[in-house]
């Protein structure tokens, strides 16, 4: 382990992540009464120019008055580019109550963005006297925001969570694809001639780059990984590949653009039972190899050693928290 500990944010369970457009509120109810872990309340792309304001009041409205139960609740303000964004920050917080836990900073391209937002939320929670500290979710979306990735990490104590935002990514970097996530019959490789025996045409994920780095900036700077939306919501199976890929690299979290994602992000992103089990037994074997003066044991014709108990410990601990949570 290195002399250098690394501080965790704040421990949230966030399987599941919906996204409701601000300028909606007939979504709001429904939203609340989901099984959904976390809530992000929308006023940038999936609201029009025109709807910024009303949305923005919507918001607000709905911060202060509808019982959102224990979910963790958050808001996606516009863009440092964007003239609405200091009003964004500055209404809510103001006039939003205490019931708001984070604010979704979106397209996240530098330190120096993170910084100027950190600076105005904490003017203004200091003027309004709010007792809650609002912690930052980051998406990165651009070749910017992924070139910088491990600075806006770290850029300030506010810091929980990195997004990554497949669409504009895409965009950003020119890919060859108009879909909202999952794969791309492009991308892949044909396997090598033998013969005239045909050839295999084998997929590959172009979005693993990008995951598997956001993911390693995330947790080198304690932070929860996050994978964002998978856009063809009618496509379940296609959402859980996509999902358990995610997770595979270290995700502990997906969007839900739709509540039918809900469910299959908190499946996902839920250790099984069984999972569970064979978790708690490698702990209890090391213990035992423990007393034994030993460092290594074996269980089930595996090798465990430490690294395991550090595994298991993570999978033991985020069944605890869901269990807490009661969900």
């Amino acid at each position: 382990m290195s002399f250098t500990i690394v501080e965790q944010a704040q421990a949230r369970l966030n399987r599941s992540e919906l996204a409701v457009p601000g300028s909606n509120p007939s979504l709001f109810e429904k939203a609340a009464k989901s099984a959904v872990d976390v809530i992000f309340l929308d006023l940038e792309d999936a609201v029009a120019p025109d709807d910024k304001v009303q949305a923005r009041k919507n918001i607000i409205e709905a911060l202060r008055d509808i019982d959102w139960g224990t979910k963790t609740m958050s808001v996606r303000i516009n863009g440092l580019d964007t003239h609405y964004m200091y009003r964004d920050v500055v209404d809510i917080l103001e006039q939003g109550g205490e019931r708001l836990d984070l604010i979704m900073i979106p397209k996240a391209g530098t330190a120096s963005d993170i910084y100027a937002i950190d600076m105005l939320v904490t003017q203004v929670e200091a003027a309004v006297g709010r007792k809650k500290r609002l912690g930052f979710e980051m998406i990165i979306e651009t070749a910017l925001g992924m070139a910088n990735v491990d600075e806006i990490a770290a850029a300030s104590p506010r810091n929980e969570s990195l997004h990554f935002g497949v669409a504009d990514y895409a965009a950003s970097t020119k890919a060859r694809t108009t879909v909202i996530g999952g794969p791309n019959k492009l991308y892949g490789v044909l396997t090598d001639k033998e013969g005239d025996a045909p050839r295999d045409y084998h997929w590959g994920d172009m979005w693993h780059y990008a995951v598997a780095r956001m993911v390693v900036a995330a947790r080198a700077n304690g932070l929860r990984p996050i994978d964002g939306p998978f856009g063809d919501f009618s496509d379940a199976d296609g959402f859980r590949a996509q999902a358990n890929r995610a997770a595979a690299l270290g995700c502990e979290g997906k969007w839900a653009i739709h509540p039918s994602q809900i469910a299959l992000a908190n499946e996902v992103n839920s250790p099984s039972d069984e999972e569970v089990t064979r978790a708690k037994r490698i702990i209890e074997a090391m213990e035992q190899a423990t007393r034994e003066g030993k460092g290594a044991v074996a269980l089930d014709g595996r090798l465990i050693d430490i690294a395991s108990i550090k595994q298991a410990e993570v999978m033991v601990s985020k069944a605890a928290q869901i269990a807490k949570a009661g969900k």
